[in-house]
């Protein structure tokens, strides 16, 4: 038996049909961690560093930094809004520079006069690292970041008498974004500290080196990870905030979940740590939001506590190609009338985001219908996502 590994894996159950076999492999690697206790592969899945993205991993009293994510805490938000769906046809213009004025984008975006919330209140100062990352949290705080996140307006199409408001269409506001600089300087910390603690983990499993519960290293980084995902939530409370103020707009309801997080949890009757590395809580009754793309649908979803899924369901649509094959293949010229096909009008955003590099989300949602049930379908309208330094709209 090599170091840190088990006599026989643990096992998991996958979900989709078309996943990609480096991910496949990634979930069976994790498999043979000796902490190792159970696990589940989402129908969105693709390769991740260590764990794959859509890798649900349960563990016996550690955490892996890696499992976790690089990205703290990302999570979805949705706000549906006391403003008429025809608004999106009749004050377009407006809108999008709600968007524009009202959002900060991207690696190292900060606010010009930092925001205020509570969640700067809290005990900082009880990790080094977490009080080197104060000043930076400030200026970050009510930002979203670079990538796959965004914020976007939508039609909300409410199926039946939910989450308090009568069946019907809705606007509505979405968003993506994490826990920012301060979330990807305490990953990137800890899962070094993890990987010097673990020297003699073959090269394939280096990326999933944990940090025991039982140690300070575990006690802190659990203490920092959830300190951050206090930070993300405030991140699209003040977002929210923002652009419904602007509008001069009430918020009727909000549905919100983490993906990218560890909780303590009891399955098969022990307490075990479940990662969900880009999965969405699904637990029996528990409300989320699974994103499509730029130009498809997103769904708010009730888990059905599917305990083969450790009560999970997919993050999103999953990648199709990795950023550098998107890049190389679409142009905005091929791109604009497929966004004018699902009547989207894009702010802003790379190449690597158009729908064309994720799996079609109709089929993801499809192959995870034990998982989750639907109760509303969003269809982004307005979309902005970091600026790339191509000009979607010219």
């Amino acid at each position: 038996m090599t170091f840190g590994t088990r006599d026989q894996p643990a096992t998991y159950q996958t979900w989709g049909d078309d996943l990609d076999e480096a991910a496949v492999q990634q979930m069976r690697n994790a498999m043979r961690l000796e902490i190792a206790v159970g696990g589940a592969l989402m129908a969105d899945a693709h390769v991740g560093y260590g764990l794959p993205i859509g890798g649900v991993l349960a563990t016996d009293n550690a955490v892996i930094p890696y499992a976790v994510g690089v990205d703290i805490a990302c999570r979805m938000r949705l706000s549906v809004l006391d403003v008429g769906v025809q608004q999106l046809e009749r004050d377009s213009d407006r809108l999008a520079k709600v968007l524009q004025h009202q959002t900060v984008f991207g690696v190292g975006g900060m606010h010009r006069k930092p925001l205020e919330h509570e969640v700067l209140a809290e005990d900082w100062h009880a990790l080094p690292i977490t009080r080197a990352l104060l000043d930076r949290a400030r200026g970050q705080l009510g930002t979203s970041g670079s990538g796959n996140h965004f914020v976007e307006f939508g039609i909300l199409n409410l199926s039946l008498p939910e989450i308090g408001l009568e069946a019907g269409s809705y606007l509505a506001l979405l968003s993506h974004s994490g826990s920012r600089g301060a979330g990807a300087t305490i990953a990137n910390h800890y899962s070094r500290l993890a990987m010097t603690l673990h020297p003699d983990l073959p090269p394939e499993l280096k990326r999933l080196a944990w940090l025991s519960l039982g140690s300070d290293p575990g006690r802190e980084y659990w203490a920092a990870m959830e300190l951050m995902g206090r930070y993300a939530s405030a991140n699209h409370a003040l977002i929210h905030q923002r652009i419904a103020k602007a509008l001069s707009a009430d918020v009727l309801a909000t549905v919100e979940n983490h993906h990218n997080f560890a909780w303590k949890e009891t399955h098969g009757g022990r307490e075990v740590i479940v990662h969900r590395k880009g999965a969405t809580p699904a637990g029996a009754g528990v409300l989320g939001v699974i994103p499509g793309s730029m130009a498809s649908p997103g769904f708010v979803v009730r888990g059905r506590g599917q305990a083969a899924s450790l009560n999970s369901a997919s993050h999103g649509a999953g990648r199709a190609m990795s950023r550098t094959a998107a890049k190389n293949q679409f142009r905005w010229s091929a791109v604009k009338p497929v966004l004018a096909a699902a009547n989207v009008r894009l702010l802003s955003a790379g190449l690597d985001e158009v729908p064309g590099a994720y799996k079609d989300i109709h089929r993801v949602m499809a192959a995870q219908a034990d998982l989750v049930d639907v109760i509303a379908t969003f269809h982004p309208r307005i979309v902005k996502m970091a600026d790339a330094g191509e000009r979607p709209e010219d």
